[in-house]
């Protein structure tokens, strides 16, 4: 097909999307700005030339039509996954001193909530094993995502050699090996950390979770951002009771929670405790202070 510069593959009207934004966001609670219009025509674009359509309108009836295979891929298309190991840190620290902190809460649970492709997971199990000294320590880890194509990234568990560069040479020695010949270049977490991790579809909207607390610490950083203040309150109400009274939710750094500051209080940089019943609000002091546990040694 030979197409004119300026002109688009497939016709997008303003009303398809519109559409679209109410769609995302009654589905998945996605707030899309109306920059993103450009965004979503690319994204979506491919799902046209996957089923063989010429407009964004017969899409849409598709959807509206309830093909569930369709639904998904929608969503996998419209959701942002942008990720690294041990991104942001300190949270990372503050969850080892915590953990080290309550030896009497074993074993440790863990939910990443939001987890797109695995490396946050991951770098939850590494510090958990850090923190124990061993490659089989009293931890569970449940990582969740709307976007099944990222879940299932994240239990292969490959990444490319850029995706692990930035961590130290003695943790990539220790948690990782060659990836499959099949992807040249590539590493592979070891079966140590999978088998920690337990990677289940889950959209944050839905009315009732399947997930089942408490749990020692709830990871969900970078996707509040793309919801608007009243579903982030939802989903803040639902947090709390899935938290362990000694628990823990972080939070990413651009994210904050002031519009829930009866659910949740702050005890450190986008870390917040559960308001516990008959206590107001107020600054929280958890215990993260502390040894780090022992040194690993393999």
């Amino acid at each position: 097909m030979t197409r004119v510069a300026g002109v688009r593959e497939f016709v997008f009207h303003d009303r398809d999307f519109e559409r679209i934004r109410d769609m995302i966001y009654r589905r998945a609670g996605i707030a899309l700005s109306p920059a993103k219009k450009d965004m979503v025509y690319s994204r979506l674009a491919r799902r046209l030339r996957a089923r063989g359509l010429s407009a964004f309108s017969d899409y849409l009836a598709l959807l509206e039509q309830g093909d569930a295979q369709e639904w998904e891929a929608f969503i996998n298309a419209l959701t942002t996954n942008l990720t690294a190991f041990f991104r942001e840190p300190h949270h990372f620290e503050i969850l080892a001193r915590h953990v080290a902190a309550h030896p009497h809460c074993r074993p440790v649970r863990l939910w990443c909530a939001a987890c797109s492709t695995g490396e946050e997971a991951y770098s939850l199990a590494i510090t958990m094993m850090e923190v124990f000294a061993s490659y089989t320590p009293p931890v569970s880890i449940l990582a969740t995502d709307v976007d099944t194509h990222a879940l299932a990234k994240g239990r292969a568990g490959v990444y490319a050699q850029e995706q692990v560069a930035k961590l130290s040479a003695e943790r990539v020695r220790r948690f990782f090996v060659k990836g499959p010949a099949t992807q040249p270049g590539s590493m592979q977490v070891r079966d140590e950390l999978k088998a920690l991790i337990r990677f289940v579809p889950l959209n944050l909207l839905d009315r009732v979770w399947s997930v089942r607390g408490p749990f020692d610490a709830i990871f969900c950083r970078n996707v509040m951002i793309y919801f608007d203040k009243d579903t982030q309150y939802r989903i803040l109400q639902k947090f709390a009771p899935m938290l362990a009274p000694h628990g823990l939710l972080f939070a990413g750094h651009a994210e904050n929670l002031t519009h829930a500051a009866d659910l949740f209080q702050p005890c450190g940089r986008t870390v917040y405790a559960p308001v516990t019943p008959g206590r107001r609000p107020g600054r929280a002091q958890p215990a993260i202070d502390g040894p780090l546990g022992r040194r690993f040694s393999a």
